[in-house]
């Protein structure tokens, strides 16, 4: 019997894989597609998700980014990281990078879908494999979460994400976030001649209607499209608990607000630390703690600014606020560095 079974070969699923290898614990990872798995995402990492990569080993290469900076129009406001820089990396990168140290770890990769779930005080069953834990990283719109009754009954007017990249030179370090009276446009450089471009929005409709409402950045676009349009949504999943039994859930199953402070990456990484410290400890019950505890700041700031970007009156202050007062931007993007 293995000690922790992970559905899911996402970020969070391989982090945990790792997380529990280096503690010495046995790990098979049961995942459907093929390396390397790309998604719709934003593509930056926060400086703290980066030094979370480096200290599981994990090698990882992008363009270097500075901060954050707001646009409307002409009005701009930027904050740059205080002691270490982000990383813009293409999804399809940091995938491959985790899943290369998991195998080096000597974590077991099983091809397949989990399916039912069995557990009794001891062990839990999936997927023809008995472990003493599991762990559900089978993302945002996660079967596991549903079929263990975890989940809550989301807002019917929720946020979607598109994402396509540019071949374009980068013109900026900073994470640029544009902001209209429907959505944001986030800008991450990720290559030297490659930017991605996630549009998120309340709104159901095409990408380029999307970018149409940005004039300013759909003129820094030169460059031809790289990739096709990726979307995902709704973002906001709510969730009852982040245990059941044997089962723990990491990442985007174990709840999402939303992807506009582009805290994803890190968080996943840290809740699948968390998970597995819990569980190496053979204490899970200190998990949910965990979690709200690793959150907390996350879940305010990107809820407050959810509040006043959802009028489209409110949402134009947003971005003369941050120029009027600096000091309290750049404590904001401190706050989730």
């Amino acid at each position: 019997m293995i000690d922790v079974l992970v559905a899911g070969g996402g970020p969070a699923g391989l982090a945990a894989a790792i997380h529990g290898a280096l503690a010495g614990l046995e790990v098979v990872v049961v995942e459907p597609r093929t390396t390397p798995v790309d998604k719709a995402c934003g593509e930056g990492v926060m400086p703290g998700g980066v030094a979370a990569l480096r200290a599981l080993g994990v090698e990882v290469t992008g363009r270097e980014l500075r901060g954050i900076r707001y646009v409307d129009g002409a009005t701009r406001a930027e904050a740059s990281f205080r002691d270490h820089t982000g990383l813009g990396i293409r999804r399809t990168t940091l995938h491959s990078a985790l899943h290369r140290r998991a195998l080096d770890l000597g974590v077991r990769m099983l091809p397949g879908k989990i399916g039912e779930v069995r557990q009794n005080a001891d062990t839990v069953t999936a997927a023809g494999t008995t472990a003493r834990w599991l762990i559900a990283a089978d993302g945002l719109h996660s079967p596991l979460r549903r079929s263990l009754g975890l989940e809550l009954p989301n807002h019917p007017h929720g946020r979607y994400g598109l994402r396509r990249h540019y071949r374009v030179e980068p013109w900026t370090d900073f994470v640029e976030v544009h902001w209209s009276r429907h959505g944001e446009a986030y800008v991450t450089p990720v290559d030297d001649d490659l930017v991605g471009v996630a549009i998120l929005s309340r709104r159901r409709r095409g990408y380029d209607e999307h970018l149409a409402a940005f004039p300013a950045l759909t003129a820094s676009l030169r460059g031809p499209a790289a990739t096709e349009v990726r979307g995902a949504g709704p973002l906001r999943q709510r969730v009852r608990r982040r245990t059941a039994g044997r089962v723990l859930l990491v990442g985007d199953a174990a709840g999402y607000l939303d992807a506009l402070t582009g805290e994803g990456i890190a968080l996943a990484l840290a809740t699948a630390g968390a998970a597995i410290r819990s569980l190496a400890a053979d204490r899970p019950e200190e998990y949910e703690r965990a979690w709200t505890r690793l959150t907390c700041r996350h879940r305010l700031l990107t809820g407050a600014l959810l509040a006043a970007s959802r009028r489209p009156g409110t949402a134009r202050l947003i971005v003369p606020a941050a120029f009027r007062m600096p000091p309290l931007f750049s404590a904001a993007v401190h706050a989730l560095q």
